[in-house]
């Protein structure tokens, strides 16, 4: 069985999306509601698991979209930080080990 995958959406705005433009990633975005834009970025358990103790604001939406919700703004952004300096969204591990 595949190791399931949690995400956490990363909402990009027009600033967000220039400086993916800038690094040659505006196609990690995907269009979401009424051309809002997301960059997914995916967690294991154990890492999901980190996030939620890490971060106590931090919820698992278990019910509908299995997604790790109500991150704070600040954590959002360094996550976002770290998609562009990696130019990659498989940056969870790299990430947690700062906490």
């Amino acid at each position: 069985m595949a190791e399931e995958k949690y995400p956490i959406n990363i909402w990009v705005n027009e600033e967000r999306f220039e400086k993916l433009q800038k690094a040659g990633l505006a196609d990690m975005c995907e269009e979401m509601l009424a051309g809002l834009k997301v960059i997914r970025v995916y967690c294991n358990e154990a890492q999901k698991d980190k996030i939620l103790k890490t971060f106590p604001t931090a919820k698992f939406d278990s019910a509908t979209t299995k997604s790790i919700e109500l991150l704070p703004r600040e954590v959002k952004d360094k996550i976002f930080d770290k998609i562009v300096e990696k130019q990659s969204i498989d940056i969870m591990d790299d990430f947690l080990s700062q906490y």
